[in-house]
């Protein structure tokens, strides 16, 4: 491959990559809002088995259980709520407002949530919305057989913490 060639097509690598991570799903999109931080979470999410609406034993989804990293490093966590929670004391509590398709069958979908309350004072304070993108595992299948069981499904996402204007 010649340079004159290798150039051009690393500008439109860099160029598609930008434009990609900024299309989101209209459901979960949240224009004219500005990025406070976004992090990388690594955990579980937690099932319950018990009885569906038809009476039959089923899993149900229960909390969150995960850790949020920046730079490789735990900078706070996610659980049941939602909560978030930062480092520096700071956290929020969000509410679904919006919802796409993960990348697969074993990924959770994608999620808008609108911060329902925050506590605390630092880097979360501002933040009005909440994305959670890049969905990896996380769903459950298979039969639940004992009412009262709970059983952990790996996931990872990012999640964008947002602020009006």
């Amino acid at each position: 491959m010649s340079v004159k060639f290798a150039v051009p097509c690393l500008l439109l690598l860099l160029t598609g990559a930008a434009g990609a991570a900024e299309t989101l799903p209209d459901a979960i999109a949240a224009p004219g809002e500005t990025t406070v931080l976004s992090v990388h979470a690594e955990g579980a999410q937690v099932y319950e088995c018990k009885a569906a609406a038809d009476g039959k034993l089923a899993w149900s989804f229960r909390e969150p259980v995960a850790t949020l990293l920046a730079e490789g490093k735990t900078i706070g966590r996610h659980y049941a709520g939602p909560n978030w929670e930062h480092a520096d004391g700071s956290a929020v509590v969000g509410k679904a407002i919006g919802n796409a398709p993960g990348g697969s069958p074993a990924d959770i979908p994608w999620l808008k949530l609108e911060v329902a309350s925050r506590r605390g004072s630092g880097v979360l304070t501002p933040v009005t919305t909440v994305q959670r993108i890049n969905t990896h595992g996380g769903k459950l299948e298979g039969p639940c057989d004992k009412a009262g069981e709970f059983k952990s499904a790996p996931y990872s996402a990012d999640y964008v913490f947002l602020r009006k204007g």
